[in-house]
């Protein structure tokens, strides 16, 4: 490391430490809405009260909620191929640490990240001296990677992505983030073009992989649970604003409202329009008002998203206040509140998969602004064709691949994505060549698991325990 790169790094570790009440109060924040963050805060500084000093553990930090759903698929491979592994599962949000809750199995260990201080990181390793550091996607901390190097740990960046506009704020930081991305011990990338990407950071020792979330089975007890919900319909359409970010519901609402009579006729009906005192409902014409389905990305939005939907008049079905006991389709179809709304919202966690098997297609979130996207590769798993925006750079390649394949098209805003839904709606036939290509797209890239845990676990072989 050149003298430039040290001085760097000093001060970079300088302002950490001066961050930290900042991260304090920023956490106590989000905890009125999400009480996860204000569990066992001392983690996040490298303090276990508790914990005996431990090692031998097969670390994995997996910072979000899609992160943490990638590692499950790795974390399958790996125990497959490395039995009695000792997981120590870290996160950096309440939703990732949430899912990665059902992933634990007895002996494992869940604790929040560290922050990126010499301190933190240096107490964090002593506590638990790792034989094996994995992290997923773009989780490439100076810190860590220094501490690591010093305690002889192999840290590895797994299902790695790095797209074009990352790269560029990475190089503005150069003297920072190059010894980083040179100190990992290897890079699993998960194109060609990520790889590319990521050695022009410094990285060494890049394979491309493939994506892990290619390798994703649908659970089928919540397959089953969407088919129930949709049943319960009685043959009305549904259309799910997937993943939604912050300001697409108000764009989504514009969409609605200013579109040409001639499509706007069908979107959004009264509430009167689907009631049903009681008795099934009648078939649905392809023609009638379909059911929305709004899902939002983060949990703390979801009372807001509420809100904005009844603030312009629309009747909403909300799941988390489901009466006990609603579920099965003949308890949905006696309900009049679920049968005459004009939006459900899909505002509960784990339930993804049970929302697309419900819509007949999705309409993909972070893509209509400009966020790059959310992970289409899921929607795809469980059938659901996809209409995204033109902002997709997160996941770019799966984007493209799904073009190619017939499982998405790509529409310039939400405007245009109305007729391109009706389009769906009412062709019968294109709507199942977009589900067969949706099959087709996750055949052809499957296999990224095994082939990450089979070098997880030679480098799991030649590694030594830290000291």
């Amino acid at each position: 490391m050149s003298l430039l790169e040290r001085m760097a790094l000093a001060v970079y570790g300088l302002l950490m430490r001066l961050l930290q009440p900042w991260v304090r109060r920023r956490h106590r924040r989000r905890g009125r809405a999400e009480p996860g963050y204000l569990e066992h805060m001392e983690q996040r500084f490298g303090h276990y009260p508790g914990l005996e000093p431990s090692s031998g553990w097969v670390w994995i930090h997996a910072v979000s909620l899609g992160e943490t759903r990638a590692a499950a698929l790795l974390l399958a491979a790996l125990r497959e191929q490395v039995p009695g592994m000792r997981l120590l599962l870290t996160h950096g949000t309440a939703t990732g640490r949430a899912e990665g809750a059902r992933l634990l199995r007895p002996g494992d260990l869940q604790v929040w990240q560290p922050w990126d201080t010499p301190a933190a990181v240096q107490r964090f390793l002593q506590q638990f001296r790792p034989a094996l550091g994995v992290l997923l996607e773009t989780e490439v901390w100076p810190h860590w990677v220094q501490g690591c190097r010093a305690h002889g740990v192999p840290l590895y960046l797994v299902n790695a992505r790095l797209n074009p506009k990352s790269l560029r704020a990475a190089q503005r930081l150069r003297c920072l983030m190059r010894p980083a991305y040179a100190g990992l011990s290897a890079v699993l990338a998960q194109t060609e073009a990520d790889a590319a990407r990521l050695r022009q950071l410094g990285a060494v020792a890049v394979q491309v992989l493939g994506n892990l979330k290619f390798d994703l089975t649908p659970d089928a007890a919540q397959i089953e649970r969407g088919r129930r919900w949709r049943a319960a319909l009685g043959g009305r359409r549904v259309v799910m604003l997937a993943s939604s970010r912050e300001g697409e519901e108000a764009l989504w609402l514009q969409a609605l409202r200013q579109a040409p009579s001639q499509v706007q006729a069908g979107w959004l009906g009264t509430a009167q329009d689907h009631r049903s005192a009681a008795g099934p409902a009648a078939p649905a014409s392809h023609h009638q008002d379909p059911l929305w389905l709004l899902v939002p990305r983060h949990p703390q939005r979801f009372d807001a998203v509420a809100a904005l939907l009844q603030q312009a008049g629309l009747s909403v079905f909300r799941r988390s206040q489901w009466p006990e006991g609603l579920e099965t389709a003949q308890e949905l179809e006696a309900s009049a509140a679920a049968r005459s709304a004009q939006v459900w919202l899909g505002d509960s966690l784990g339930e993804m998969q049970a929302y697309y098997a419900m819509a007949d297609l999705a309409w993909l979130g972070g893509s209509f602004l400009p966020l790059g996207g959310q992970n289409l590769i899921e929607a795809a798993a469980c059938g659901c064709p996809v209409l995204m925006g033109p902002h997709t750079y997160n996941f770019h390649d799966a984007a493209e691949q799904a073009l190619h394949c017939g499982a998405a098209l790509r529409v310039p805003d939400m405007a245009a994505a109305l007729p391109a839904t009706r389009h769906w709606l009412d062709d019968a036939a294109a709507l199942q060549r977009a589900r067969q290509g949706c099959a087709a797209l996750l055949q052809q890239g499957q296999g990224a698991a095994q082939r990450s845990a089979a070098e997880l676990r030679a480098a799991l072989a030649s590694a030594t325990p830290s000291a």
